[in-house]
């Protein structure tokens, strides 16, 4: 019979607990929680139940294209909403590649409008709505602004409804943009629900694969916030244009200059 090894783990103490606590203050992530012999104790379970449908009810919130276009009056002399091959939420969510593509009727709105210009907005659902309702027009009031200001040539605002990130690739193609930045919903997670990500990349087309684009992840307040994200998109977009190439290729040293407090950040507020 061989015998059974005695566990080195041991009961936390009080002031281990404490010191956790302390810790919990700082951090969203589920660190040192309670069990219950073998199970979470019941509050760090229902947390986790809470998160989890949270997230799952921003999955399938509805989109209201309607709604952020009044918000974003302003900011664009003319705003389009056009949607994705993806006639439903659910088709989107089962059809990703539906995502991708532009509904059959979108390429007859953006035509119209097409031009030379040196990118375009385009604002999505992605995985969670309720993230650019909340986070889309703040940051593009700090940003549309600032490029502005330097003579770019900002298209019109694209607002798509079940959309994922390589939409902006056609959009762009249609509207003649040299640079397409996707704002988007990105995928729930148990600690932030509405987290918003930005997505640039450099002369897209229908070829371009996720390695091209450049990513900033994790927009909201207790994220990168709205001016520091602005700031971010507005370097990226400036380099992208001078070394004509975007992704992988193209190192994002916006930290560098946020903590050195560059003149050029974008305004506060």
């Amino acid at each position: 019979m061989t015998k059974r090894r005695r566990s080195s783990a041991r009961p936390p103490r009080p002031a281990d607990d404490a010191a956790w606590a302390e810790l919990r203050r700082l951090t969203a992530a589920r660190i040192f929680l309670k069990r219950t012999g073998a199970s979470l104790a019941t509050g760090p379970l229902l947390d986790f139940q809470l998160a989890h449908a949270r997230a799952r009810d921003a999955v399938h919130e509805p989109f209201d294209p309607g709604g952020l276009a009044a918000e974003l009056r302003g900011l664009a002399g003319v705003i389009l909403t056009i949607g994705s091959a993806a006639e439903d939420r659910q088709r989107y969510l089962m059809r990703p590649d539906l995502g991708r593509r532009l509904a059959s009727d979108a390429e007859a709105i953006l035509k119209p409008h097409a031009g030379r210009y040196d990118v375009v907005f385009v604002i999505t659902d992605g995985l969670s709505a309720r993230a650019v309702r909340t986070h889309a027009q703040p940051v593009l009031a700090h940003a549309v602004p600032a490029l502005s200001g330097e003579g770019w040539r900002i298209a019109p605002l694209v607002i798509v409804r079940h959309g994922r990130v390589a939409i902006g690739d056609a959009i762009a193609t249609v509207l003649g943009a040299d640079s397409v930045v996707v704002l988007i919903g990105e995928r729930p997670g148990l600690s932030a629900p509405d987290s918003m990500g930005a997505y640039l990349t450099w002369q897209p087309k229908p070829q371009t694969t996720d390695a091209e684009r450049n990513c900033i992840s994790n927009i909201r307040p207790e994220g990168i916030g709205y001016a520091d994200a602005a700031f971010k998109l507005a370097h990226l977009l400036r380099a992208m244009r001078t070394r004509r190439l975007s992704g992988v290729q193209l190192k994002d040293d916006s930290d560098r200059l946020l903590l050195g407090g560059s003149e050029v950040a974008a305004p506060k507020g």
